[in-house]
């Protein structure tokens, strides 16, 4: 009886201490979720980077309550290369993947992915669109933990030739494909040989094309996972084709521009002293039918060029306001990070060229806008001066979701700049790109179709500038197949160091140094001129990635 009644005296003690003395019990916090939005070849053209003509009400609404990253690089200026790097998070010659022909899959079969870690993590992973470089390099069995809901979609998706709309065009296309593979063999078209017009304005709805279709098939993705399972954290990925060539946008994108308001690129040469090998005769372009095989591009067509990678910008942007609308909508929101990046960025006419694929400023910044639930509210519509790299957003997602990094990794979060935008942080960041000049779009060796069709009078053109350059440096197995350019850039320059990558232990071929407070645009390179200044950022160079990190 007295040791009832002691019990009694315990609970009552225990039941009189003020509450907040009082353990409370809390729900465990709901893992974060992930909107990754890819945007292919698309350049800081964005109204929220500054862009006087780009109509991109979505995503500069996106920024002007998130984080805009204003210095973020990519690692390689093309495709597969960039997109399998920030994927794995790590750098393009750690993975041995340098051109758009290398599954990264193959040449690294034990790497832990982005998604594939969240996968593993208990996050429901899938896909719309172009995440990794092309469909046979999507990773579906490792990476994703299910397909997109196909079942659940009322439109049918398009499947033109080419994925033209005109009827024209869809017969040009099937034209030059047959006649380049009846010459070439199969492989033609994989070589870049082939190709309908670079660009088309038809009167069709949003999802006639392939990105409108990925949107709302993200859209129908995303309400039957929640459906299927809404206390599971899901990582969904929705990857925009444009504006990578061909330009193909619905009329109505087209008309939100007046030709005659749209200016072009007023830097028409390339860089004073500038590297015989850094700049490329615009192949990507070049292969398109209509576009002139060798020779400038009038003002003309260049008007109508812009006007088209314009109107696709504006398509891609109601695309990615659809699916965040589709988040909200969702009730979601409060509980997802939303990330937008492309993976790299494009010449239209600046330095003389039209595509991507160069060591340059304008090839390899891109936008970066992240949004998440808890960012300070002194934080949401800033912009940060930080550099970041693409291979950072691995291990930024990571922190956020509160998920262990792999040790693998080669970039650093960026989560603290999301409390401090303006600290310091990385003193440089690090691309690559081999020998734009002798090589293809997809930096792989010319065909023999390519120096054959298009391009065998343009390739002698350049290598004569570069064998004046070069002198006795000349060396065809080098400058075709083993150089480099290595860019490395801080916040006051951009230097671009030529190198026999397989042979790294020898001295540069050629170094470019660009001084980014007094010529950002970078006309003229000025390494001739500051050897003391070159002969401190080779050594910064030389530090590598982990040498050039923040502290924090």
């Amino acid at each position: 009886m007295r040791l009832l009644k002691i019990i009694f005296l315990l609970a009552l003690v225990v039941s009189c201490k003020p509450k907040a003395e009082q353990k409370v019990e809390e729900a465990p916090k709901k893992k974060l979720n992930v909107l990754f939005l890819a945007i292919d070849d698309l350049r800081p053209e964005i109204g929220a980077y500054g862009s006087d003509i780009a109509i991109t009400p979505n995503l500069d609404k996106l920024a002007s309550r998130g984080l805009l990253f204003n210095n973020a690089y990519c690692q390689e200026p093309i495709c597969s290369p960039s997109r399998a790097s920030l994927m794995t998070g790590a750098r393009p010659e750690t993975i041995n993947v340098i051109e758009n022909f290398t599954y990264f899959r193959e040449a690294n079969p034990d790497i832990v992915t982005l998604p594939q870690h969240f996968k593993n993590n208990g996050y429901e992973t899938t896909h719309t669109g172009k995440i990794y470089h092309k469909p046979g390099f999507a990773d579906l069995d490792v990476s994703w933990s299910r397909k997109p809901a196909y079942n659940k979609m009322t439109i049918e998706k398009s499947k033109t030739p080419g994925g033209f709309a005109l009827e024209e065009n869809q017969e040009m296309f099937r034209k030059n494909r047959a006649d380049m593979i009846a010459k070439y063999g199969k492989d033609a078209p994989r070589n870049g040989l082939g190709k309908g017009p670079a660009y088309e304005k038809a009167d069709v709805p949003d999802h006639f094309y392939e990105d409108g279709y990925n949107a709302e098939l993200a859209i129908v993705t995303l309400k039957d996972m929640l459906e299927k399972n809404p206390d599971k954290p899901f990582f969904l990925g929705m990857g925009m084709k444009k504006p990578h060539l061909d330009w193909l946008a619905p009329k109505k994108y087209w008309d939100l521009y007046d030709p005659a308001k749209i200016k072009l690129a007023t830097q028409t040469e390339g860089p004073i002293n500038g590297a015989a090998m850094g700049l490329h005769p615009s192949f990507e372009l070049r292969a398109r039918y209509g576009i002139p095989k060798k020779g400038p591009i009038d003002d003309e067509m260049a008007r109508t060029l812009k006007h088209a990678y314009l109107a696709c910008i504006s398509y891609v942007d109601a695309q990615i306001g659809k699916m965040i609308q589709a988040i909200d909508d969702a009730g979601v929101r409060d509980n997802t990070v939303i990330i937008v990046w492309s993976d790299h960025g494009w010449h239209l006419g600046d330095m003389g060229i039209w595509g991507k694929a160069t060591n340059y400023e304008i090839a390899t910044r891109v936008p970066l806008i992240i949004w998440t639930p808890d960012m300070a509210k002194e934080t949401r519509g800033k912009k940060s001066d930080a550099l970041v790299e693409l291979v950072d957003m691995y291990p930024t997602l990571c922190e956020l979701a509160d998920i262990e990094k792999p040790s693998h990794l080669e970039g650093q979060s960026f989560v603290p700049l999301l409390s401090n935008p303006h600290q310091e942080w990385k003193s440089a960041a690090f691309s690559q790109f081999p020998n734009p000049a002798l090589r293809e779009w997809a930096a792989n060796p010319l065909s023999k179709g390519m120096r054959e069709t298009y391009f065998g009078p343009l390739i002698l053109e350049v290598e004569e500038k570069i064998k004046k350059q070069q002198k006795e440096k000349w060396d065809r197995n080098l400058f075709e197949n083993n150089i480099m350019g290595y860019a490395m850039r801080t916040k006051k320059h951009r230097i671009i160091i030529w190198k026999d990558y397989k042979n790294p232990e020898n001295e540069p071929v050629f170094v470019e140094l660009y001084d980014h407070v007094n010529d950002p645009t970078e006309t003229k390179n000025v390494a001739d001129e500051n050897p003391e200044i070159v002969k401190a950022l080779i050594a910064q160079f030389n530090k590598g990635w982990k040498g050039n990190l923040a502290k924090v």
